[in-house]
């Protein structure tokens, strides 16, 4: 008896949902930490944490594909503007964002850190007004 292997998902290929909510401006926020590519000029490894913030139109990244995706730059050589760019403009053509930034933290490197910050804006989008709501202290749901 054979067993059939899974189809071989192909890694560069970002998958969607649709945006349960797309009425609304709401954030999405990820945090990828164990981000990896190679420096171009060493091969040595470079690390980075990279946030994902982003106002979906009507459609949503699939994390899984995200995953994979994030994890098929190990074996690519990537200036840290370059990578982060590229995933930024690899983002938001799967996606079409209203709005989104992906902000890159690499590691030292010879005693430099870098961050790398990308920003997209769909044309004609304008963010709505901020409201700041009271802070309450924590645990402001116990009485004395």
């Amino acid at each position: 008896m054979t067993t059939k292997r899974p189809a071989k998902v192909d890694a560069k290929t970002l998958e969607t949902f649709p945006n349960p909510a797309p009425h609304r401006d709401y954030q999405i926020h990820m945090e990828i930490p164990e981000f990896t590519c190679l420096c171009p000029k060493t091969g040595q490894p470079d690390f980075a944490v990279l946030t994902l913030d982003y106002i979906a139109d009507k459609h949503c990244v699939e994390l899984k594909s995200l995953k994979l995706y994030t994890w098929s730059f190990r074996e690519e050589g990537c200036f840290h503007e370059a990578v982060t760019n590229r995933i930024l403009d690899d983002l938001v053509q799967a996606t079409k964002p209203r709005y989104m930034r992906l902000t890159a933290k690499f590691y030292v490197r010879g005693g430099i850190f870098t961050n790398v910050v990308a920003e997209h804006r769909k044309k004609g989008w304008k963010p709505q007004p901020r409201v700041v709501l009271a802070e309450f202290d924590l645990q402001s749901n116990i009485r004395g």
